[in-house]
């Protein structure tokens, strides 16, 4: 027996799918309402694009080439899912051709012209009109948030490298220390500009101080070099 007509057209509806993209952002504050307003609708598959594939879209690419006669793709918005009046009348032209429905939620259209009924000509003029704006708007956000994550990631590892070339520094002096070898020499390996950061090192790792005299930080110079000085300003302090 042949199906009828109606028979064949519900069946039709049937097999069409309903597809939900977003193209996610930091600076996007309607991911949770618009994932939850094509959840309601009935999308089979929601994507979401992460902010890293903003240049190349790779899930978006997929989408078009997997969209068949009579599918629906709900956006969020024209300017979130494209990324100029190019792209957009691409796909526009695309889905005429494949009899697509096309539904943007935040712009409020509807090809099929069932949604969004209050939905004036002049806002959909305005939203192509808006669309290069918004989308290079997205996209500079986008990269920023990049390269402020990648300096992150860059200052996080320099100075993780530095902790690890100051504890290298420090075992160095400690081990040559006890080792025996002299001030100088122990200096000259770690590269500090002043001996005194030598003893340093070894008093805050509580390591006991065994070069004759010297029990803490080495004297000043001018302490040094001008004994007889020093002397007569402790006797005038006391």
């Amino acid at each position: 027996m042949h199906k009828n007509s109606s028979t064949f057209i519900h069946e039709q509806q049937e097999t069409m799918a309903k597809i939900g993209y977003i193209m996610v952002t930091p600076h996007y504050d309607n991911l949770g309402a618009d994932r939850s307003w094509m959840n309601e609708y009935g999308c089979i598959q929601i994507i979401e694009e992460s902010e890293e594939n903003e240049k190349t879209r790779p899930l978006w690419k997929k989408l078009m080439l997997s969209l068949e006669r009579g599918d629906e793709v709900v956006i969020t918005k024209f300017s979130n899912a494209l990324r100029g009046s190019r792209e957009l009348a691409i796909f526009l032209e695309f889905c005429r051709v494949k009899v697509i429905r096309v539904i943007s939620i935040r712009d409020r259209i509807d090809s099929g012209d069932t949604l969004f009924p209050d939905t004036k000509a002049s806002a959909i003029l305005e939203m192509f009109g808006s669309l290069p704006d918004e989308a290079l708007a997205l996209r500079k956000a986008a990269a920023h948030e990049t390269k402020l994550k990648q300096k992150m990631i860059l200052s996080a590892d320099d100075m993780s490298k530095f902790k690890e070339s100051k504890k290298e520094k420090e075992a160095t002096i400690i081990n040559m220390y006890m080792a025996g070898y002299p001030i100088d020499e122990i200096w000259r390996a770690c590269g500090y500009k002043s001996r005194s950061s030598i003893f340093r090192v070894l008093n805050e790792n509580n390591i006991k101080l065994n070069r004759g005299k010297h029990s803490g930080p080495i004297k000043k110079w001018s302490e040094r070099k001008n004994p007889i000085i020093n002397r007569d300003k402790q006797e005038s302090s006391e």
